[in-house]
């Protein structure tokens, strides 16, 4: 493959760090985050040793996907600048090792959550864990400009998921947090491969700055935000919503409009003058924009517990 030759010329002994970075980290605080999140605003209590396994289980299940994608993307890895100093392309885990380490989590954490939730639970745990290795990682990435925009459903899946747990069931309300994730995505990678473009381009994945061009993509992203300010919006007309978390989704949702409108009027002289400046602060903005609603609905579930809440707000409001 096209790293063969950059591992081969880089091995080295795997440290206890190598391993924890193959299950990407990163990625993993915000599905425990989330997940967490849909769990605590669920109607349904959960009893803290239930919860603790059970968000463990979803933790471990995000990182074995960590490690296949690692695994299958081990030759663009190899390439790209930003991934070259991964464990498997810097010759520091070997691929069968990553491969074994992956399949071996995702079947026990599917198992465990079975054990610790309910079967609903596990079984969506695993739809998660097959969505993003099968049909993102391998059938999608390297297949359509819009990869993100479908795979990005792996990654929005975790709230439903600690829903799932607490109420063994699916309402309206976990189904708006997926949406809130899977609308928020493509924008905030299309930032991200707005300044990574030659990364991507040098890989042969065909993002949508590579394949339709940065206007389009600009374009691309003030789009989906706008598609995105409604669905933030709409969990403050539900029981886990209220007045807190709509000023604040307001407060957010301007922000990031008006970012995204600042990216839409750029020109390529204005990127090439400050090295992609606005497109690198949208993209880190985009991380807050979504930590801070699931935060503000932790903020209601609160205020709720202590009678403070003014409750969903009318649909009318």
């Amino acid at each position: 493959m096209a790293d063969a030759t950059h591992i081969e010329t880089q091995e080295q002994e795997a440290q206890f760090h190598d391993y924890v970075e193959l299950l990407k980290p990163r990625v993993m605080r915000l599905v425990v985050f989330t997940a967490l999140v849909g769990m605590v605003v669920a109607p349904v209590p959960v009893h803290p040793v239930i919860a603790v396994a059970s968000i463990l289980c979803i933790a471990v299940g995000a990182g074995a996907s960590g490690a296949l994608n690692m695994w299958w993307d081990r030759d663009i890895d190899a390439i790209m600048k930003r991934t070259q100093d991964r464990p498997i392309p810097s010759g520091r885990v070997a691929p069968g090792e990553a491969l074994a380490i992956g399949l071996a989590l995702s079947g026990l954490s599917v198992m465990l959550l079975a054990i610790f939730a309910n079967l609903m639970a596990a079984a969506w745990l695993a739809f998660t864990i097959f969505f993003y290795v099968v049909i993102y990682s391998i059938g999608l990435k390297r297949l359509t400009p819009q990869n993100i925009v479908i795979g990005g459903a792996a990654g929005a899946f975790p709230p439903l998921l600690g829903w799932v747990v607490a109420t063994g069931s699916i309402s309206l309300e976990p189904v708006l947090l997926v949406a809130l994730i899977l609308i928020w995505t493509p924008p905030h990678f299309w930032a991200l491969a707005l300044w990574r473009n030659d990364d991507y381009k040098a890989a042969g994945v065909p993002m949508l700055p590579v394949m339709r061009g940065e206007r389009v993509t600009r374009r691309y992203i003030f789009g989906y935000t706008l598609l995105l300010v409604p669905i933030a919006l709409a969990p403050s007309f539900t029981q886990i919503g209220g007045m807190v978390y709509f000023a604040g989704s307001l407060l957010l949702n301007a922000v990031l409009l008006y970012g995204a409108f600042v990216l839409l009027k750029r020109q390529e002289a204005d990127r090439d003058a400050d090295n992609f400046r606005a497109e690198k602060r949208f993209f880190a903005f985009t991380i807050i924009y979504l930590f801070v609603h699931f935060l503000l609905l932790l903020v209601e579930s609160t205020l709720r517990a202590f009678d403070l809440s003014v409750g969903a707000l009318p649909i009318w409001f």
